[in-house]
């Protein structure tokens, strides 16, 4: 794959999984928060499988559309677009009331100096959406960063684990967990709790960072010496099956690939398709942030695309100077400061 075009037709097709939990998914979909990094090809995904089943579903993707053409774009690919700010109340009130939501929608990269709107957006903001969509079944995206820094020999960070937030952006985000939990059990909404790190494609993510600093030679911080990443496709097809497993009060699942990495041996990887020794600086700990999938993988089946499949797919992409997408993942962060 050398284009966005390519690209994107490999990460919307959907699986024959999807296509059998599409037709037992009841009513239209709504994703807030559709214009992120994942919510267009989530929603044209959703919107792939609805056509390749042959059933009549509306995909309704919900953002500000503040800038560029994704509001166009979404709705050539047969997508409805809401433009609201969901902070705005009165605009939130009038979302049509759909059965199934995907919610999205919320504040990470820049907390620190604006703690405020992250928590407006992460805490404040799930309970307004809660009692609005009191009556349909939700899927909520949240993260492992709830997860305390864990040890890499075992990595039993599972979705029994107690959970402990490192910086205010982790704690706002069991804030958003609880805050809806509340309204879970008070309305009997059912939800799902998405604990995602890290989903990535050619365009971003720790995959493609690592590629790049390889390829310029530039050296790679070791402080975070492991990861747990998935392919943006297969965390989006979790995303729509997972309507069907939300629960009162709200079932949790951690989603990533099966794999602890090691970011040394990822770079070596690249290392040997670029011809390139890495360079590395600092030493690999005994603890990072870390997520085992069992149980989602359990439900859905491991990914599809696999960690190699990642490295040679980004690895073409960068030799061939594809577009990327200039927002860091910070991953290297070990004390919550995003």
């Amino acid at each position: 794959m050398k284009t966005i075009a390519e690209l994107e037709e490999f990460m919307t097709k959907p699986s024959e999984q999807l296509l059998q939990d599409i037709r037992n998914i009841d009513g239209d979909i709504l994703i807030l928060g559709v214009g992120g990094k994942m919510g267009p090809t989530l929603a044209k995904l959703a919107k792939r499988a609805i056509d390749e089943a042959g059933i009549g579903k509306r995909v309704i993707g919900v953002s500000r559309f503040s800038s560029g053409n994704l509001k166009k774009e979404l709705e050539d690919f047969g997508i409805e677009t809401i433009a609201v700010d969901l902070l705005d109340d009165q605009a939130l009130q009038s979302l049509p009331n759909v059965k199934n939501i995907i919610y999205m929608a919320g504040n990470k990269f820049g907390t620190v100096g604006n703690e405020h709107f992250t928590w407006a957006m992460n805490t404040y903001l799930p309970g307004r959406l809660a009692e609005k969509f009191a009556s349909s079944k939700m899927v909520a995206f949240s993260t492992g960063n709830v997860y305390p820094l864990t040890k890499v020999l075992n990595n039993d960070c599972t979705e029994d684990k107690v959970v402990e937030p490192i910086g205010e952006y982790a704690q706002s985000c069991l804030g958003r967990e609880r805050i809806l939990t509340y309204f879970s059990r008070k309305n009997g909404t059912p939800m799902l709790f998405f604990r995602l790190n890290y989903a990535i494609d050619m365009r971003y993510g720790v995959v493609l960072e690592i590629g790049k600093q390889v390829l310029a030679g530039k050296k790679i911080d070791l402080a975070m010496g492991n990861v747990n990443v998935i392919w943006q496709g297969d965390a989006n097809e979790y995303a729509i099956r997972s309507l069907l497993h939300c629960e009162t009060p709200p079932q949790i699942l951690n989603i990533t690939g099966p794999e602890t990495i090691s970011i040394r041996w990822l770079a070596e990887e690249f290392g040997k398709r670029f011809g390139e020794r890495p360079q590395f600086e600092n030493e690999e700990q005994q603890t990072a942030l870390l997520n085992n999938a069992a149980k989602a993988h359990q439900l859905f089946g491991y990914p599809k695309v696999s960690i190699q499949q990642m490295i040679d797919m980004v690895s073409i992409w960068l030799m061939n100077n594809g577009q990327i997408h200039d927002k860091p993942t910070h991953f290297q962060e070990r004390k919550g400061a995003f």
